[in-house]
């Protein structure tokens, strides 16, 4: 399984595949890898989450970071683990959550929306901020946070994040971002999904050379 920080430094988009089914898993991930997109979250709140975590486990575990989003027991963990995820991931801090995730070895991204949660998630364990919801926090107090915070914290914005602001969060700090409806939703063909990616992907090129 690819290391999760190391993909995302090369393309700084985790995407969120939330109401994503098994039987779409894999055309759809065959459309994000292409443009660099290989940091893929499988949100347990989607149908037969499990099933479409060992589909790409197995099918891509070598050219991409897989993992579980939406984490809210920790029982969860296990069976993320099980199935070949490599990181979980939630839109809340639960200390237990975290506590599990490391006992199993994987990576722990929860959810934070405060320097009082960022702060207690770091103390917890956790080895990456997800702030939620981002277009809530806006890029102004992401750059508030980083500036607190320490250096080696990998921060990813989620939440209302799309090809026309994603250049103003990286500027502001976050390592990377995480996308899900302007990227995949449920209905969404595998050629629509591919489409949006190469939008990302442009976008993260723009920002990277200087370009608006």
């Amino acid at each position: 399984m690819r290391n999760l920080f190391e993909t995302l430094a090369a393309m700084p988009v985790l995407a969120v595949l939330r109401g994503i089914a098994p039987d779409e898993a894999v055309a759809v991930a065959e459309a994000l890898l292409p443009h660099g997109i290989a940091a893929l979250e499988i949100p347990l709140n989607s149908p037969e989450p499990f099933a479409s975590l060992r589909l790409l486990a197995d099918r891509f575990g070598a050219q991409a970071a897989i993992g579980a989003g939406t984490v809210l027991d920790p029982a969860d963990v296990a069976r993320t683990a099980e199935a070949g995820g490599s990181y979980v991931v939630a839109p809340n801090f639960s200390p237990a959550v975290v506590a599990a995730t490391r006992a199993a070895g994987l990576v722990s991204m929860p959810g934070v929306f405060t320097p009082t949660e960022a702060f207690a998630a770091l103390a917890a364990g956790a080895d990456a901020l997800k702030l939620f919801p981002g277009e809530a926090l806006g890029p102004k107090t992401v750059r508030g946070l980083r500036a607190v915070l320490p250096a080696g914290i990998p921060l990813v914005v989620t939440g209302g994040v799309g090809p026309d602001t994603l250049g103003d969060y990286l500027a502001a700090g976050a390592q990377a971002v995480g996308t899900g409806s302007s990227l995949y939703a449920p209905g969404r063909s595998a050629a629509e999904v591919g489409a949006q990616a190469a939008r990302l992907a442009d976008a993260v090129r723009r920002f990277r050379e200087g370009r608006p």
